[in-house]
């Protein structure tokens, strides 16, 4: 595969945390390539390490050790300053407990990351009507979450992240919290997202019903990766 053609890159990956006087080694030397237009799912146990890589390669955390390079670019040397623009551009995060502002109505609440942009206010409300389109809430934009089902509130939550069109979406659980018709529907979008409109999606979860809808599978244990499950 073309070097331009892999979108991730992540080589001798090292994740150390410190509890008290315990050295916890997460993510052990691991190396990962995801070509653009991928749609990747994580699994393994609790605790084997998914969601620290999700966010090392979101660029919310920092490695131990090890290079990370998304679409030619090293996130891991980058300043903080640079690293939170870097963020706002690429990526789009999908969190299991969908994270609205309770106060703000479901086209505020996907407004919120263009507020980092220069776009004009009218420019915010264009796109902002668009991802709610794509997502099937455009009737839905005056609506608080507290008015919205579950699954609602997690396709405004996907509207959020696909909002400024990021290079990522990542996703940390995005079904877990929901029944198994709501979930459906978001892995239904989630691959419409994928196929329709080319986005790379990684994808942590726990259940191999969602795990399945991906394009491939990886498992994470002992700090590594594997494309077999891990008895």
């Amino acid at each position: 595969m073309g070097k331009d053609q892999i979108l991730v890159r992540v080589r001798d990956l090292h994740k150390v945390f410190h509890r008290g006087s315990e050295r916890i080694d997460v993510l052990q030397g691991l190396n990962l390539e995801v070509p653009r237009g991928d749609f990747l799912a994580f699994m393994g146990p609790s605790g084997s390490g998914k969601t620290t890589l999700l966010n090392l390669i979101a660029g919310l955390d920092r490695p131990t050790q090890g290079a990370i390079d998304v679409d030619g670019q090293r996130i891991d040397q980058m300043s903080e300053a640079d690293l939170a623009r870097w963020r706002a551009r690429h990526t789009g995060f999908v969190f299991q407990l969908y994270n609205l502002l309770p106060v703000l109505t479901a086209e505020r609440n996907v407004e919120l990351p263009l507020l980092l942009t220069p776009l004009s206010r009218a420019e915010r409300k264009r796109h902002v009507q668009t991802a709610l389109s794509v997502v099937g809430l455009a009737d839905r934009a005056q609506h608080y979450p507290r008015q919205l089902s579950g699954g609602q509130e997690q396709r405004v939550a996907i509207a959020r992240a696909i909002v400024a069109d990021p290079t990522l979406l990542l996703c940390d659980e995005p079904t877990g919290d929901l029944d198994r018709k709501s979930e459906d529907e978001i892995l239904d979008l989630l691959q419409a997202l994928h196929r329709e409109y080319g986005k790379t999606v990684l994808m942590v979860t726990h259940d191999p019903h969602a795990a399945a809808r991906a394009q491939r599978i990886l498992y994470l244990n002992k700090g590594t990766l594997s494309a077999e499950p891990i008895e």
